[in-house]
C-alpha cells in the first residue's frame, strides 16, 4: 500500500512546500503510508471516532486516520509551513479535518472532545513526555479520552510500561500503570523518519481504567516524586524530603524502610499517599 487516497506522495509534499524538519520543533516526519496506516489502527477500528493529533507535520498520519474511518480529526499544528499541506488533506476529506495552528501545551484539549475521542500522535519528542504526564493527571478520572496512541523514544516508551523491579521503573510508570493499562504496539525503525532520529522510536498504547476515588493525584506525585528522588537509596531516607513523619507513610505502606523506591509496587506509593496529612 504506497498510497491510501488520491493525495501526492509524501515526499512529493514535502518538497513542495518546503517542510525540512526542525529540530527545534522536535519533528522527524513520517513518510511511510503502511506505518501510519498501522498506527492509526493500533486501537481499533475509528468509525464514529473523532481523533485528535498534535503535530500532524505534512500529514501522513492524518491522512492514515481519515483514510481508515475516523469520523473527524482535529490537528493541531504549531509550525505555520505544515498548514497548506494540511489544508489540502482538509479538501480531500471535506469536513472532517479541523486544523488548529497553535502550541499543543497550551490546549484544553478537553474542550475538543465530543463523542468519542481519542489521542493519536507522532508526538514532538522535546514535549511528549509533558504531554503525556499532562493527559495522566487529568482530573477528573477517567478523563474525556478512550484511549491514547503515542509514538515516543524507546527508552520513554519502556518507562512508561515499567514495572517494580525493571531498570526503567519510576515516577511514569507508577502514574501509567495506576490510571491505565499501557502496553508497547511495535517499534519503528530509525530509518522510517525523514530525518532519521538518532534512536528507535516505539508506539504505545495507552487506556484508561477507574482508580478509587478521592487520592488526588497531586499527592502520588509528591510521594513518587520524593522516593524516586533519590532512587538508590533506601525509602526511608528519600522520603524525609516530604517533611511528614515517615514512620507513618512506612506504616501505611507496611514498608520496612529499607527497600529502595524501584522495588515498590504501586499501591505502595498509593497507601503513602493516602497517609499524607493532605488528605487528613
Amino acid at each position: 500500500m504506497s498510497q491510501i487516497d488520491n493525495l501526492p506522495p509524501l515526499r512529493e509534499v514535502i518538497n513542495v512546500h518546503g517542510l525540512r524538519a526542525k529540530k527545534e520543533l522536535g519533528q522527524n516526519f513520517l513518510l511511510d503510508l503502511n506505518l501510519t496506516a498501522r498506527i492509526a489502527r493500533v486501537g481499533g477500528s475509528l468509525e464514529g471516532v473523532r481523533v485528535i493529533e498534535v503535530g500532524p507535520g505534512p500529514g501522513g498520519l492524518t491522512r492514515a486516520l481519515l483514510a481508515e474511518g475516523a469520523r473527524e480529526v482535529i490537528a493541531i499544528e504549531r509550525d505555520a509551513r505544515a498548514l497548506p499541506a494540511l489544508a489540502e488533506i482538509s479538501d480531500a476529506y471535506p469536513g472532517r479535518l479541523t486544523v488548529i495552528g497553535g502550541d499543543a501545551m497550551e490546549m484544553d484539549y478537553r474542550l475538543l472532545a465530543d463523542g468519542p475521542t481519542r489521542i493519536v500522535a507522532n508526538l514532538p519528542y522535546n514535549i511528549g513526555t509533558q504531554l503525556l504526564t499532562g493527559w495522566l493527571t487529568m482530573e477528573p478520572w477517567p478523563p474525556f479520552f478512550e484511549s491514547l496512541t503515542l509514538m515516543f523514544q524507546r527508552e520513554v516508551a519502556e518507562r512508561i510500561v515499567a514495572r517494580p523491579g525493571d531498570n526503567h521503573y519510576g515516577r511514569l510508570g507508577v502514574l501509567a500503570g495506576w490510571r491505565t493499562d499501557a502496553r508497547i504496539a511495535f517499534n519503528v525503525s530509525r530509518q522510517a523518519f525523514v530525518p532519521p532520529p538518532s534512536v528507535t522510536s516505539a508506539v504505545v498504547h495507552i487506556v484508561p481504567k477507574p482508580v478509587e476515588e478521592g487520592l488526588p493525584v497531586k499527592l502520588v506525585e509528591q510521594v513518587t516524586k520524593a522516593a524516586f528522588g533519590q532512587r538508590r537509596k533506601m525509602v526511608r531516607q528519600s522520603l524525609k524530603s516530604l517533611g511528614v513523619s515517615v514512620e507513618e507513610l512506612l506504616a501505611a505502606a507496611r514498608l520496612k524502610g529499607d527497600e529502595r523506591a524501584e522495588e515498590l509496587p504501586i499501591e505502595a506509593f498509593l497507601a503513602m499517599a493516602r497517609a499524607l496529612p493532605g488528605l487528613r
